[in-house]
């Protein structure tokens, strides 16, 4: 059992802004899990919708219990557990299960958020937040459970996203900006050299991201942009699903198997027209949006197709944050500013994907835009530790994936919470998911 506690002795006090940060984060969290529940019914949280995606209502459970047990729980002493045993316990009940579950009401539910919800805060409220205890340190556990209901969030918007009957009627909260036509095959020039991947953060990141290191990399070229729409319509209407040349073995198998024939949720009517639908609403194709809702396998056979290839997940982060000129790592593409949805398309509540460019000031030193929000990006890398990878403060969130099994995406979408979406931050997922918000850019040897 690892020990949150510190040493005896007179409790060092952490950062007063960095612990109320992490508190707000709580509540900026909470407030969005509301919004994006209050137009469900109880039908539509308790039906499994895919077998892929829990039903909501275990979801919504799995956030009050995970945060029942770090911030009160695991608070009291030893950690026994890093996921309560029963119901909400995605190890001992895997996704396709839960639909079976004995779930609570929806108004059940949100009575239990509340109910722990009100316990923390009392206890935040007189927490010393002793320094000397990592877990502690800067409220570095309430940032973590913030988080965790975060990505969680973006789990519901995916199976709301896969919603079976009426389609969810999504509370647009702003209008996103328009972009601007660029050349879909512009690509920028990386310099490579030895450059800083990762971070030794430990305010927010998680263990997967630390710590921070060297790596030496080639020369390469990066596409400027998300492979958008009408990149990828070309790529569909010159019959790319039915080249086998374009395929991995394991990416042919895939497409045999499944019989996708374009990007999921895409549709082609009677006129002639293709469509996608984002929520309840659909549009006829936007050609200047990234493609949206491919799994890697399909990027990688457009990357072939186009005499490309995916970026590895050091050739992504370099190309989103490290500064030639400066010879230095930045926070974000744009810089060190924090991120916020003025400067990218994250947090939510637009419910869809912006058109490349929109976004002008989202662009890196080299001169790639986007790298932050509208859509996950697949990565060329398997999930695995990095040199000195320390597992904190659970191995079920990070180490007990490592493998060949997962591909990397990195970037966040624009289902992301801007609390999560930073430019270090590494999600994975098996390479036929496609109900996940990912879309890619590709790279070439230079």
């Amino acid at each position: 059992m690892t020990s949150i506690a510190s040493s005896q002795g007179t409790p060092r006090v952490s950062n007063p802004t960095q612990v109320q940060s992490a508190i707000a984060s709580l509540e900026r969290a909470r407030a969005h899990t509301l919004a994006i529940i209050a137009p469900l019914t109880d039908d539509d949280v308790a039906t499994q919708h895919d077998s892929l995606m829990s039903p909501i209502l275990w979801d919504l459970g799995h956030i009050a219990a995970f945060e029942n047990l770090w911030l009160l729980h695991n608070l009291d002493g030893p950690i026994e557990f890093s996921e309560m045993p029963g119901t909400y316990n995605p190890f001992e009940h895997p996704r396709s299960t839960r639909g079976a579950l004995p779930l609570p009401t929806l108004d059940g539910q949100r009575a239990e958020l509340a109910r722990v919800r009100a316990r923390v805060q009392t206890r935040l409220a007189n927490e010393p937040f002793d320094a000397r205890a990592p877990l502690l340190r800067d409220a570095y556990v309430v940032r973590m459970v913030a988080q965790h209901e975060r990505q969680h969030q973006e789990t519901i918007l995916q199976t709301l996203q896969l919603k079976t009957g009426l389609p969810y009627p999504a509370p647009r909260m702003w209008t996103l900006p328009r972009g601007r036509a660029r050349d879909g095959d512009s690509m920028v020039a990386f310099p490579g050299g030895r450059v800083q991947i990762g971070t030794d953060d430990r305010t927010e990141s998680y263990d997967n991201e630390r710590p921070a290191h060297e790596v030496e990399l080639a020369p390469f070229l990066i596409d400027a942009t998300a492979v958008t729409n009408e990149a990828y319509l070309q790529f569909v209407e010159a019959g790319g699903y039915d080249t086998r040349a374009h395929w991995s073995e394991a990416g042919w198998r895939w497409r045999t198997e499944s019989g996708a024939c374009a990007p999921k949720h895409w549709q082609y009517d009677d006129d002639g027209n293709w469509s996608t639908r984002s929520m309840d609403l659909v549009e006829i194709l936007d050609p200047l949006k990234p493609v949206c809702h491919v799994c890697y396998h399909e990027a990688d056979a457009y990357a072939r197709s186009v005499g490309k290839r995916l970026p590895t997940e050091h050739e992504w982060e370099a190309a989103a944050t490290w500064n030639p000129m400066q010879a230095r790592q930045q926070r974000f593409p744009w810089g060190d500013e924090p991120l916020s949805r003025d400067l990218a398309n994250v947090d939510q509540l637009g419910f869809g994907t912006a058109q490349v460019g929109a976004y002008p000031r989202n662009v890196s030193p080299i001169g790639c835009y986007g790298m932050i929000g509208d859509v996950w990006e697949w990565t060329s890398s398997d999930f695995t530790g990095y040199p000195s990878y320390a597992t904190f403060p659970y191995a079920e969130y990070s180490e007990v994936f490592f493998g060949n099994a997962y591909k990397v995406l990195r970037g966040g979408s624009w289902a992301t919470a801007a609390d999560v979406a930073r430019a270090t931050f590494r999600n994975w997922d098996y390479p036929i998911r496609r109900q996940i918000f990912a879309g890619f850019r590709c790279a070439r040897d230079a």
